[in-house]
């Protein structure tokens, strides 16, 4: 265990440490903006002309891929698909459908005033369970997003967000909140946390117990446009039927670059 400690604690002293000209989407030089935290959405957006590739592996052999364009400025659109036991052992269960993907940036920050984002997002996280039409993390559906930047010792953002998901056959059709912040570490490196209250998971038939989920991560960006994360997730342990213990991890790889 005390060699494990060991070999993590190197790993995250170089990353921290590292002062090359890497500049993806996490750290004070980031030269393309964070669009999520964990999973809760902020306001930020790819610039006009910019693609962005997202790869997310996580327990149960789970794998997705998100395709994103900068349409046109301050507009996206994408498109994600995956499945569970995709790596590893057994036959692949794919979702049911794509995901897909708008956001528009109706106001971008001031000094005073937060940059502002309305969006769409049909792809929850986890398995996808048939007899319920949903996911173990439900998708965000239609949601608005709030972020605001401010110098902290390199850089610190708020962000904060409102949602509301169609999968509702558990029968909570609730609007749901959640909060978070990025906290850039050096040049390179941000830490990431959010607490999604799952207000819409929290009822007699839903999987959440009523604790929320709460996420943090660390995100490093390695060379121009690549950003590789870790993420710790649902801390609180807040899955009702959830047969392990400790948060559940999971990997995270984004690429952004110009095409137009």
């Amino acid at each position: 265990m005390k060699i494990k400690f060991q070999i993590l604690s190197i790993c995250l002293a170089f990353v921290i440490h590292s002062q090359n000209i890497a500049q993806g989407s996490a750290g004070s030089d980031a030269s393309s903006e964070l669009r999520s935290l964990v999973d809760i959405p902020t306001a930020g957006v790819l610039e006009s002309g910019n693609l962005g590739l997202s790869f997310e592996a996580m327990q149960y052999g789970i794998f997705s891929t998100k395709v994103e364009l900068g349409l046109f400025k301050n507009f996206n659109l994408g498109v994600s698909y995956g499945g569970s036991k995709i790596i590893g052992t057994g036959n692949p269960d794919f979702y049911p459908m794509p995901g897909f993907h708008a956001k528009f940036r109706v106001f971008t920050e001031t000094k005073t005033i937060p940059s502002i984002t309305f969006g769409f997002n049909s792809q929850g996280k986890g398995k996808h369970l048939d007899s319920l039409n949903r996911y173990e993390i439900k998708s965000p559906g239609v949601y608005t997003s709030f972020s605001k930047n401010y110098k902290l010792l390199g850089y610190f953002s708020l962000h904060a967000t409102a949602n509301y998901s169609f999968e509702r056959k558990d029968g909570d059709e609730n609007i749901n909140i959640g909060f978070g912040f990025e906290k850039t570490i050096g040049p390179t490196v941000s830490l990431v946390a959010e607490y999604d209250f799952a207000l819409n998971d929290n009822s007699k038939n839903s999987l959440g117990d009523g604790k929320g989920y709460f996420n943090v991560g660390i995100r490093w960006a390695a060379s121009y446009g690549l950003t590789i994360g870790l993420d710790f997730r649902n801390i609180f342990e807040n899955k009702v039927s959830q047969t392990y213990t400790g948060p559940e991890r999971a990997l995270i790889i984004n690429y952004v670059r110009n095409i137009f």
